[in-house]
């Protein structure tokens, strides 16, 4: 866009008084005349201009709204697919609604937001080359504070970046029990920037996703329920291993533990032995995240089977309790010393010099 200059001003003064303003009605209309010819020759540039600014506006109002409804539709579908899909026998197992529909509104908030910068940021560039304003200063200082802004923010950054990559690798969900490092418990939200956690005594811990260096989920796959019995060493182990055999088959067929226990419950042997205890292994394969629950029905059934068995459990040692070593009587003797005779060279040289009686 190109516009002409101006009729320059031509300084008109009165006769009388010698201020500014037009002497003669020809010269106002000379005047008049110019500048109307000006706007006559920049009229169809400015038109063109505004056209095309209007045209650049709109197009990219209309497709930033096309493309965001395009991203909540199709995240919509995805919600509503796994809704479905929950409702079925199996489906209710493998797929968590809360947690795939976190998962996919955020994905879909970053496509969103990604697609609006791209294109509004696209239509102001191209608002200025329209106007013939320069915009290599506008970029350059834009890198600066960018880069400027980048050094302030990294840590932002880096959580952002950090929560991006945990949610499309679906490294883990609302609900999942998990390991973070810093903190340990259940995934109550699932943030861009934090990640909120409530532990076991109920406090709700926020964890920066950049500050995250390693992952335990516990409620991927399978979980192990892992059980020590302790018996008294002169039982008879036979019977023992038999008896919680028993009782591990009985709470397999028992409800709702026959939907957790995903194998039947296995006495692995003696994990350790001592003079008067041994400890006895078991184990058992269960849906994830109900392991914990899982041992504590386990151990109730167990110590039930044994009490009716007649086999008692032997008392778990404290910790730290270790048995105490007989005393050696010759540990609080000394040893054999040459200043113990007073008679000997070593006594005699250790003995004070008395001090000189000085007369008067």
């Amino acid at each position: 866009m190109y516009w002409s200059a101006p009729p320059a001003a031509v300084p008109l003064r009165t006769a009388a008084s010698g201020s500014t303003g037009p002497t003669s009605l020809d010269e106002a209309t000379q005047k008049a005349t110019n500048a109307a010819d000006w706007i006559q020759a920049n009229w169809g540039t400015w038109l063109t201009s505004g056209l095309q600014i209007i045209l650049i506006i709109v197009i990219a109002v209309v497709l930033r709204h096309v493309i965001r409804r395009t991203i909540t539709k199709l995240i919509e579908r995805m919600n509503r697919t796994a809704a479905a899909a929950q409702n079925t026998a199996l489906g209710g197992l493998l797929v968590n609604a809360e947690r795939r529909r976190q998962r996919s509104e955020a994905i879909g908030s970053v496509l969103r937001s990604v697609a609006s910068f791209v294109i509004m940021g696209t239509a102001a560039l191209t608002v200025l080359s329209v106007l013939q304003i320069n915009l290599a200063p506008l970029l350059a200082s834009a890198g600066v504070a960018g880069v400027a802004i980048g050094f302030g923010a990294r840590n932002l950054v880096t959580d952002f970046l950090s929560g991006v990559f945990m949610i499309l690798e679906d490294q883990y969900g609302v609900g999942d029990e998990i390991d973070a490092g810093v903190a340990t418990g259940t995934v109550i939200e699932v943030g861009l920037r934090v990640t909120k956690l409530r532990g076991a005594n109920g406090a709700i811990w926020y964890i920066r996703n950049g500050e995250v260096k390693r992952i335990g989920n516990l409620s991927q796959g399978w979980s192990t329920a892992s059980v020590d019995v302790l018996v008294a060493a002169d039982q008879d182990l036979a019977r023992a291993r038999a008896v919680i055999t028993e009782a591990g088959e009985a709470m397999s067929k028992a409800e709702p533990w026959n939907e957790l226990l995903w194998e039947p419950v296995e006495v692995l042997g003696l994990s350790e032995v001592s003079v008067d205890t041994v400890t006895i292994g078991v184990s058992a394969k269960t849906m994830p995240g109900r392991a914990a629950g899982v041992e504590r029905e386990l151990r109730w059934r167990i110590k039930h089977a044994l009490d009716a068995a007649g086999i008692p459990l032997a008392p778990r040692p404290a910790p730290g309790e270790e048995e105490a070593a007989p005393i050696d009587p010759a540990a609080t003797m000394a040893a054999p010393s040459a200043l113990g005779n007073p008679a000997s060279p070593q006594s005699e040289a250790t003995t004070p010099i008395p001090p000189p009686q000085l007369g008067k």
